[in-house]
Formats: C-alpha cells, sequence, structure tokens
C-alpha cells in the first residue's frame, strides 16, 4: 500500500497539472459514477490527507480517491501514449487542454459534496505531511491503547495518517523498538513519533522511499524487505512475521538483536 509520501507527491503533481484548469473531459468508469460529466468545470485543487487523495472540482464538489495496495494516478501530456496499464484498469479520467490524469486501478472512487469531506477522512488523525500537524495529539491517540503493539498503532490511520508498512519497520528499528512492544513500554513516544514524520518530509519529493541515506540501487533500507539477510548494523539476520489481526496483517521485519523483545 503507498505510504503517506506517495500520496502526497501524486497530489502534489496533480494539484501542478490540473488546479485552475478547465475540465475538457471526465470519464469516471465505475457504476456509481457512469453517467456523470464534469467537463466545463474548474479544478480549484488537489491535496492529500494521510493516504486519501481529495480532488476539487467547482465550488461544490470533492472526487475522493484511495490507492489502497494497487490504485495509481498518471500524468500524460495531451497526445502521449498512456503507460499504466491496460484500458480495463482505468477507472477516472480528467482531461484539461494540456494533461490528461489517468487513475488505475483505483479501489475507492466517490464524488462527494464538498461539505461532506469530514465523511471520508474526518476519522483520520493528524496528518503527518499535513499542514495542521499535531504531535501532542497524534502521541495522546497512540496512548489511548496503552496494550497496543506499537507497529500496529503506528499503522492504524485513525492515531496519525500517512505511516505504512515500510515506514512502520524502518522508524522501529531505527529507535531500536521492538515492534511488538506495548505503547505503554515505549521510552520516548514523541521522538518515535518525530521521526516517522521527518521520514516522510525527506521521501516526500522523490518516489523513492530512502531511510538510510544510501541511494544506491538495494541500499535503500534498513530492514525492509531484507528477510534472511544480515543487519547493516550488527549482522544479525533480520527475521519477518506476519503482525496484526489476522484480517489485517501485515509483514513486520526487524533485527532481533537491535529490537531485542
Amino acid at each position: 500500500m503507498p505510504e503517506g509520501d506517495t500520496v502526497w507527491l501524486a497530489a502534489q503533481r496533480m494539484h501542478d497539472a490540473l488546479a485552475g484548469q478547465t475540465l475538457t473531459r471526465t470519464d469516471f468508469r465505475v457504476p456509481q459514477l457512469a453517467t456523470v460529466d464534469l467537463s466545463g468545470r474548474t479544478v480549484s485543487d488537489v491535496v492529500s490527507r494521510g493516504k486519501h487523495l481529495l480532488t476539487r472540482i467547482g465550488a461544490d464538489l470533492t472526487l475522493h480517491t484511495h490507492f489502497r495496495m494497487d490504485g495509481s494516478w498518471h500524468l500524460y501530456r495531451q497526445g502521449e501514449r498512456w503507460t499504466g496499464g491496460p484500458a480495463s484498469q482505468v477507472r477516472v479520467l480528467l482531461e484539461n487542454p494540456r494533461w490528461q490524469a489517468v487513475g488505475y486501478r483505483l479501489p475507492v472512487v466517490e464524488l462527494l459534496a464538498r461539505s461532506d469531506e469530514g465523511a471520508a477522512v474526518g476519522h483520520l488523525g493528524p496528518d503527518l505531511l499535513g499542514p495542521g500537524w499535531d504531535l501532542d495529539e497524534a502521541v495522546r491517540r497512540l496512548r489511548a491503547d496503552p496494550d497496543r503493539a506499537i507497529a500496529e498503532a503506528l499503522l492504524d490511520q485513525r492515531n496519525l495518517a500517512g505511516i505504512g508498512n515500510l515506514y512502520k519497520v524502518e522508524v522501529c528499528f531505527l529507535q531500536g523498538i521492538n515492534p511488538w512492544k506495548p505503547v505503554r513500554d515505549v521510552a520516548d513516544l514523541p521522538r518515535l513519533v518525530t521521526r516517522a514524520r521527518l521520514l516522510l518530509e525527506h521521501n516526500r519529493h522523490e518516489p523513492a522511499q530512502v531511510t538510510t541515506g544510501d541511494l544506491r540501487r538495494g541500499q535503500h533500507h534498513w530492514v525492509y524487505g531484507r528477510a534472511g539477510r544480515p543487519c547493516r548494523r550488527c549482522g544479525t539476520t533480520i527475521l519477518v512475521d506476519g503482525q496484526g489481526d489476522p484480517a489485517y496483517e501485515r509483514v513486520t521485519f526487524w533485527c532481533p538483536r537491535c529490537q531485542p523483545k
């Protein structure tokens, strides 16, 4: 699933291409919106909220999309060949005289009244990349369930919005915290959350998500995706296991020496 910085970058690029421009064509390839035509309306802005993307159109409408595991938005100049996948995977097309914004495999596509945006994103905790970031509120929400494993709590978008599986495991490693440690036992929770925010901020302008500071291929991450390989710090073999409720289980990577239970 894309992390918050990926969605933030998508929103920035779409905003640059669409904001202030009148739509010349729209095509919604989902049953509930199949007859909708927004051509002639102007896109006012495109913003991210955690892992949600809000495209505001006209004075009163918001197109809400979510990437989940496979969704993505691609931008093409007029006349450029689409390369994001087969046409059968296109869910939305927004077009102006210069650009075509094509939404592929988007599992969430809904058109809301602007006043109803809260129904889509009102449940989210403080956005790590949002203008209203509130560290104290994020920490308060995490501490509200003190017995929960810290890695699971970080993934819960109701606590703080934007952390995905990659940043979950990387920030736990960087802070030397075992992913199964209960929230109540994390010694410096504000520092952990601040480190997570810094990672997202550092990577938000680039597609690559680098947590080691090493831009060479295969050197981007400390533990993520490195099961069975030696820890970059101590040489111990990186472990991997499922974590969380079965319906929402995610893989967790960690170093048993740098992050002891």
